[in-house]
């Protein structure tokens, strides 16, 4: 097995380990009567290669490998006693996506309004 192949070898070993249900539906916390179960998404990539050549005394072989990645909460499964529900995560992003939406609400509302009582005038 060359050097190239191990290194294959042991990377599709590591990633085997990360995808796995549990890297997505965390460990369940039960705390005051409800078990909360959390929900992220994660992401990754990777890059492997490797050569060989020259000649003589300068021959040789050679390989690499890098990998990158993110995870990302997303928000929870709760179970109560209410029953189940999932609760999502609301972060800076979400904040600024909703008040955006509730202004362009607001200006659409008015809009309407204004023409409505320009049809009625004329």
């Amino acid at each position: 097995m060359t050097d190239v192949d191990k290194l294959l070898k042991a990377t599709v070993e590591e990633l085997d380990k990360l995808l796995n249900p549990k890297n997505v539906l965390g460990d369940p916390i039960e705390r005051d009567g409800a078990t909360v179960i959390p929900i992220v998404s994660y992401g990754f990539g990777f890059g492997a290669g490797g050569g060989e050549g020259g000649e003589g005394t300068k021959a040789g072989t050679g390989g690499g490998a890098g990998a990158g990645g993110g995870i990302k909460p997303l928000g929870a499964i709760i179970i109560d006693a209410n029953g189940a529900r999932v609760e999502a995560v609301k972060g800076a992003m979400t904040s600024v996506a909703q008040a955006v939406a509730d202004a362009a609400g607001r200006v659409m509302g008015a809009k309407a309004a204004a023409e409505g009582e320009t049809s009625r005038d004329g």
